[in-house]
């Protein structure tokens, strides 16, 4: 039995980094934190730098992890990737992406991970940071 929502989170990013790498992915920073927010995981597919972010849910067919990344959150994420792009010097091509990961809460078993490429973007101006 997974015991706290943190936990059940971490397990979920393990499990999302785990199938980016099988997928072709470089892992670059897990759970990237700056002034401005966090980021789950950055990835590189070496045409684009990937910001994901990943939402745990246990097994249910009512619940979809996309949802509850509304505006506000891809605001922060979005700002948090330019500081990242700022300070790293980064030339790829930016893109933001959710990973929803069902786990069985009470075995840790994974049952699907979903992965929503380009699932916002940047629609405004943003300030760097």
């Amino acid at each position: 039995m997974i015991g706290s929502n943190q936990q059940f989170g971490a397990l979920g990013e393990k499990l999302a980094a785990k199938y980016l790498k099988e997928q072709g992915y470089k892992i670059l920073k897990m759970n990237y934190k700056n002034k401005l927010g966090e980021i789950d995981i950055i990835a590189s597919d070496k045409k684009e730098i990937v910001f994901v972010e990943v939402k745990t849910r246990s097994v249910s067919p009512y619940l979809s992890g996309q949802y509850a990344v509304d505006k506000r959150k891809q605001f922060h994420i979005m700002r948090t990737a330019s500081y990242y792009l700022d300070v790293t010097k980064c030339d790829l091509q930016p893109r933001f992406d959710i990973i929803e990961v069902e786990v069985e809460r009470t075995t840790g078993q994974m049952k699907k991970i979903n992965h929503i490429k380009n699932a916002f973007s940047q629609t405004e101006n943003y300030a760097r940071f």
